[in-house]
C-alpha cells in the first residue's frame, strides 16, 4: 500500500471525512501533520501544494488535494490503483 500523508488540523471535519474514506479503502496508516500545532508545517504545506486549506493529502509522491478531490478521485475509480501502487 502506498504511503499516505495528510496535512490536517484537530477540528477539521473534512480531515475526518478524508480519514474515514481512506480507512474504508483499507489504509491502516496515515501520516498526519497537524498544522494547527506547528505553524512551520503549515508553511511547508502551502509551499508544497500552493493551497492554504486542510486537508491536503499526498498518496506516495502525488498531491491528491483536499477531501473533495479525494472523493472525486475515488468516484472516478482512480483512488484504488493509486493506493495499491
Amino acid at each position: 500500500m502506498a504511503r499516505v500523508l495528510m496535512y490536517a488540523t484537530g477540528v477539521c471535519p473534512y480531515c475526518q471525512m478524508a480519514e474515514r474514506l481512506l480507512r474504508k479503502k483499507g489504509v491502516s496508516e496515515i501520516e498526519k501533520v497537524r498544522v494547527d500545532l506547528d505553524p512551520a508545517r503549515r508553511e511547508e504545506m502551502m509551499q508544497r501544494t500552493g493551497r492554504r486549506t486542510v486537508p491536503q493529502i499526498f498518496i506516495g509522491e502525488r498531491h491528491v488535494g483536499g477531501f473533495d478531490d479525494l472523493a472525486e478521485l475515488d468516484h472516478a475509480g482512480g483512488l484504488d490503483p493509486l493506493l495499491a501502487a
